[in-house]
């Protein structure tokens, strides 16, 4: 069925796409040229603004689609997300399989282990409606060899045909999957690390505070976290104002693909962001946690301004309630869970909407007394590890990104 999805959507972006595509995407871009402000020190502004360009581009001829019936419009999107796959590579052997109806991708390097090998699990990003195995086939490769692992790419299945919360559960299902068959991959249980990017990230976080309570399986050695989102609970977090308007993933962005994720139509998405969606009772409970009161001061100077008080609207609560489960936003698990986590790493970029949440999860841990190895890109962006392996097209902040994280992974 996906494969007819992606049909359909090839099909119908070649019947409208002589004209209206480069149209479309010329319109975007001097809209974007025109109207988008960027912070001074984001890495090269000018090739972010013809991605962002081309992402608006891909979601509004996708509603195009949809429209006419061909497609929906998370279908184009997923195409072209999915970008060009690598050339086969000779030092790696790769395995493709089924857990419970999840695909995996197994890649090992082809020369024999000195040891047994540490064991990775990834989660991609990509709001949980879009992303997969293939679009992250170059970060899951370039880590196997550099770090001479066993690497398992999760292709857990999309949003909205894939109810929420089933994401989690196919996410553990692989991992469980992996840990009880370490012996066939040569796979050491002393060295598993699970890990992801963007909402694979919050997936990774979620996954290891459930193995908290397994003590039948093998202890997560580390969890690595690449521009984490992790709570649902407010939107105007130093970063969130900050970076409200920078793309590739905007404030309101955000709330969309949220619910886009949980299948539902968009609604009340300015009282939203004004965190109105909050229950008094919930915002007071969780402010030790969840607050620009611990956010360091370095991170406020650039456009930051404290929240005015908002009231509660049950009708916004309503739309959205579920950003607000312990799921959903991991950081609100009480310290009893928290302190039992692996030693972590935590990457943030200065541009990221979601900046803020890397570091107020970073702060949880370490209040808990778990090691944490911090990385800052100070002039990278959301998303820019999509990017990464694309030779011009990628960005020098992604290959430092993926460099920091390999080194902190050899280090274990």
């Amino acid at each position: 069925m996906a494969l007819v999805y992606k049909g359909l959507a090839v099909l119908g972006a070649i019947f409208i796409s002589p004209v209206v595509v480069p149209v479309l995407f010329l319109g975007q871009l001097f809209y974007d040229i025109l109207r988008l402000e960027l912070p001074p020190g984001i890495e090269q502004p000018l090739k972010l603004l013809f991605f962002n360009s081309l992402l608006n581009t891909t979601m509004v001829l996708g509603k195009i689609l949809e429209k006419l019936g061909i497609c929906s419009d998370l279908s184009l999107l997923r195409l072209v997300v999915d970008g060009i796959p690598p050339w086969r590579d000779s030092n790696l052997l790769t395995k493709d399989l089924k857990v419970d109806e999840v695909p995996l991708r197994i890649y090992q390097p082809k020369w024999p282990p000195a040891g047994k090998r540490r064991g990775i699990l990834y989660f991609h990003g990509g709001a949980g409606t879009f992303g997969s195995i293939r679009s992250f086939e170059r970060i899951c490769r370039y880590i196997a060899k550099n770090c001479d692992s066993v690497v398992v790419s999760v292709g857990y299945r999309l949003g909205p045909e894939h109810p929420y919360p089933g994401q989690y559960s196919d996410c553990l299902n692989a991992t469980l999957y992996f840990m009880r068959n370490l012996d066939e991959y040569h796979v050491d249980p002393a060295l598993i690390i699970i890990g992801g990017d963007s909402c694979g990230a919050n997936f990774a976080t979620v996954i290891c505070q459930i193995l908290v309570n397994k003590s039948h399986l093998p202890k997560v050695r580390a969890q690595i976290l690449l521009y984490p989102g992790l709570q649902g609970l407010d939107f105007q977090l130093p970063s969130y104002q900050q970076n409200a308007s920078v793309p590739i993933l905007s404030r309101k962005l955000v709330v969309y693909f949220c619910f886009r994720y949980l299948n539902k139509k968009p609604s009340h998405l300015e009282d939203i962001i004004q965190n109105c969606h909050v229950p008094e009772s919930m915002r007071w409970k969780y402010k030790k946690w969840i607050s620009a009161d611990n956010i360091p001061d370095d991170f406020k100077i650039r456009g930051y301004k404290p929240q005015k008080h908002t009231s509660f609207k049950p009708e916004a609560h309503e739309a959205i309630k579920e950003v607000l489960a312990m799921t959903f936003s991991p950081l609100l698990a009480e310290d009893a869970i928290i302190c039992q986590l692996p030693e972590s790493y935590i990457m943030t970029c200065e541009f990221d909407v979601l900046r803020d949440d890397g570091l107020l999860y970073k702060k949880r841990l370490e209040d808990n007394g778990i090691r944490v190895t911090w990385y800052h890109s100070e002039n990278a962006f959301h998303g820019i590890l999509a990017f990464f392996g694309y030779g011009i097209f990628s960005f020098l902040s992604g290959k430092k990104i993926m460099d920091n994280t390999v080194n902190y992974i050899n280090s274990l």
